[in-house]
């Protein structure tokens, strides 16, 4: 995300002052995503599932990170993947935040900017207005990428080349942030707090491509077995993933949404597979 250096330290002392009075020590990644998470909701479950699509491709994946700002989500990769990377375009980021950049980070556009090819390419925020999706695919076998319905372009690789394997849906960090906000934050009587939490309308979706006639089939067996290990033993998990839980995120918690004038039953963190066999 394109930021100037004095809307960084305004950010940085904005958090200053948000550690005076917090709640927890876990809140701050969703009210502080740019600084202390992501603009996507994860949990463990999603990093191992990234994981086991990369390892169906190649044994030892390179594996990239487009739009990684400080590595959040890319370091915990890097846990299974050592030589994972990122690509980010904010140096802003790192400098303005008297952050040091590490040397798995390059600092480029990605729409020019992408010098190598990969086995998985992980796109987690495209800023609005911005498309560098030729870019990605001509990179790469397989794009992992996460689409938030409130603020993201939609960021579809159908009509690049490439398939939808399958899809998977998260909160929105915005949801997450209103919730620990109007809970923890904001005075207000327990009735307005059950009106608003019924108010959610954002969700964040995963999307898994290959390039046609790839991996899909491997992918998709790859994550049949993720899908059997959470079922057997869903035990590994972060810490901050118990601030989900409190506010009705949890795993495969059932939500309600509108869609097509309709409302519908969904499940987060539910694997939909397209044309499994």
């Amino acid at each position: 995300m394109s930021l100037g250096k004095g809307d960084l330290q305004m950010a940085v002392e904005s958090l200053r002052q948000f550690r005076k009075c917090s709640h927890s020590p876990y809140h701050e990644r969703f009210s502080f995503p740019l600084l202390r998470g992501t603009y996507f909701i994860y949990r463990k479950i999603d990093v191992l599932r990234v994981v086991a699509i990369a390892k169906a491709v190649s044994k030892n994946p390179r594996y990239c990170d487009i739009g990684c700002g400080y590595g959040d989500f890319l370091t915990k990769i890097q846990r299974f993947i050592p030589d994972a990377t990122g690509i980010e375009k904010n140096s802003g980021m790192f400098y303005g935040c008297n952050m040091p950049k590490p040397d798995y980070v390059t600092i480029a556009d990605a729409r020019w900017g992408i010098d190598k090819n990969f086995d998985v390419i992980f796109v987690g925020w495209m800023d609005p207005g911005m498309d560098f999706r030729d870019a990605v695919a001509a990179k790469t076998e397989v794009i992992v990428t996460t689409l938030d319905q409130g603020i993201s372009l939609a960021a579809e690789f159908d009509g690049h080349g490439f398939e939808r394997v399958a899809s998977w849906r998260t909160p929105s960090w915005e949801d997450v942030n209103t919730e620990i906000m109007n809970r923890h934050y904001t005075k207000m009587s327990s009735e307005t707090y059950r009106i608003l939490s019924r108010l959610r309308g954002a969700h964040n979706l995963w999307y898994v491509y290959s390039r046609k006639c790839g991996n899909s089939e491997a992918i998709k067996s790859a994550l049949v077995k993720c899908l059997e290990r959470e079922k057997r033993t869903f035990v590994e998990r972060y810490d901050f993933e118990g601030v989900l839980d409190e506010f009705g995120f949890s795993y495969l918690e059932e939500l309600t949404i509108l869609s097509n004038s309709k409302k519908e039953k969904v499940r987060l963190w539910e694997i939909q597979f397209t044309n499994i066999r």
